[in-house]
């Protein structure tokens, strides 16, 4: 009889331990997600980011009113910015990264381009949006 109960304490123990395996496993893999999560959030803040400071600079920058099409260098790894120029005087200043982009509209006025106060547009502002891409 106290065998018995020696071997089913042993199971129950067992049980316990493979349970607990699983359930920490299970912890484990919901970790994994939500550091992976984090870390993709994070990566778009400091897009988002780099992207913005890349409109900044290019919208205070004094752009010239020829050629029709300008480009900054890099300001950030793999940001760029550039500026379009159309014959009826309106300007598409235009900052992106591999996945996401800003545009600004502007007109130029004199030698200088002026743009709009409204802030910039996370979508083409353009009824073509081929016009919205970077050459």
């Amino acid at each position: 009889m106290n065998r018995q109960r020696g071997v089913s304490s042993l199971a129950l123990v067992l049980l316990l331990l493979l349970l607990g395996s699983l359930m920490l496993n299970g912890l484990n893999r919901q970790l994994t997600s939500h550091v992976w999560r984090v870390n993709r959030e994070r990566q778009g803040i400091r897009s988002a980011a780099e992207i913005s400071s890349a409109m900044e600079l290019a919208r205070h920058r004094q752009w010239p009113s020829e050629p029709a099409l300008q480009c900054l260098q890099p300001a950030a790894e793999g940001v760029r910015s550039c500026l379009r120029i159309f014959a009826d005087g309106s300007a598409l200043l235009i900052a992106a990264s591999a996945e996401t982009a800003l545009w600004r509209l502007g007109r130029i006025e004199g030698e200088e381009v002026r743009f709009s106060p409204h802030g910039w547009s996370d979508f083409c502002p353009l009824k073509e949006s081929e016009l919205c891409q970077f050459p």
